[in-house]
């Protein structure tokens, strides 16, 4: 599961830390699923135990995005309702403007939600 979290017109971006093979790359923040919760519950926990911050989940953004032959990534946009995020888990954290959004080297997987997000934060609200 993966958090769009937005404030001011910004997107928040991780920088992952681990495994090996993905590090140094960014992500939306999130995390798995355990047994016996929702895609919801879990991504909202990931982000206290990730990022220090309580968000409330807004709309799902596109559908399923395959990102191993267990696993799929599911994204919400988030806002913030307590806390500032902090990197835990992460090497880095980054705000990022409509215009910055490929300046940072996004894991492949979550490129096509990041292509919808640019979409969302470019048009006028």
């Amino acid at each position: 599961m993966g958090a769009a979290i937005i404030s001011d017109g910004r997107l928040l971006a991780a920088q992952r830390a681990e495994p090996p093979h993905m590090a140094g790359g960014w992500e939306l923040p999130g995390g798995k699923v355990d047994p016996g919760e929702t895609d919801e519950d879990a991504l909202v926990r990931e982000c206290e135990e990730e990022l220090a911050v309580e968000v409330r989940l807004g709309r799902r953004v596109g559908g399923d995005w395959r990102l191993s032959e267990r696993s799929v990534l599911r994204v919400w946009t988030a806002e913030l309702v307590r806390g500032e995020p902090q990197a835990l888990e992460h090497l880095a954290l980054r705000w990022l403007t409509p215009a910055e959004l490929y300046d940072v080297d996004w894991l492949p997987g979550d490129l096509p939600a990041v292509d919808i997000l640019a979409k969302d934060l470019a048009a006028p609200s």
